[in-house]
């Protein structure tokens, strides 16, 4: 069965879209744990982590790292959070996200119904900072219409 992850990526469901490759996208999580909180998912639908390809899984690392790189600069955390949790899609998924001390990494707070205004300026924030930390135009899509 298609997961979630893949519909969006199709766009057959809307996400607010901040890193695309042959590879692997990035998009705002629908339940974020704080503005900016960012799912690397693979366009091929992968259950578990253990089950990538290892070059896939690496790639998704890297860009894992590039987008927390553009949140600790952009929403001046103290570091960006990284886990692989994976129960609620079975679908490999990175999430990424500000945090400022080990209570934001509890998934309990994550909010259920985020501000749609504070989702676009989150995903218009970190492209923006993406390009301006040089990485390719052709990987930052562009802002919606």
């Amino acid at each position: 069965m298609t997961t979630i992850f893949s519909r969006i990526i199709d766009g057959e469901i809307p996400g607010r879209f901040v890193w695309s490759d042959e590879r692997c996208v990035a998009f705002l999580s629908a339940a974020p744990l704080q503005p900016g909180h960012t799912l690397v998912v693979p366009r091929h639908e992968v259950d578990r982590w253990i089950d990538a390809n290892p070059d896939l899984f690496v790639h998704l690392s890297r860009v894992a790292q590039i987008i927390g790189q553009a949140q600790q600069a952009e929403f001046d955390c103290a570091r960006p959070g990284l886990i692989i949790q994976g129960f609620e899609v079975d679908h490999l998924h990175l999430h990424v996200w500000p945090t400022w001390s080990p209570a934001d990494y509890d998934f309990r707070n994550a909010d259920s119904d985020p501000d749609a205004a504070m989702m676009d300026q989150a995903a218009q924030r970190l492209r923006a900072r993406l390009r301006e930390d040089g990485q390719a135009a052709a990987h930052v899509p562009d802002e919606p219409a």
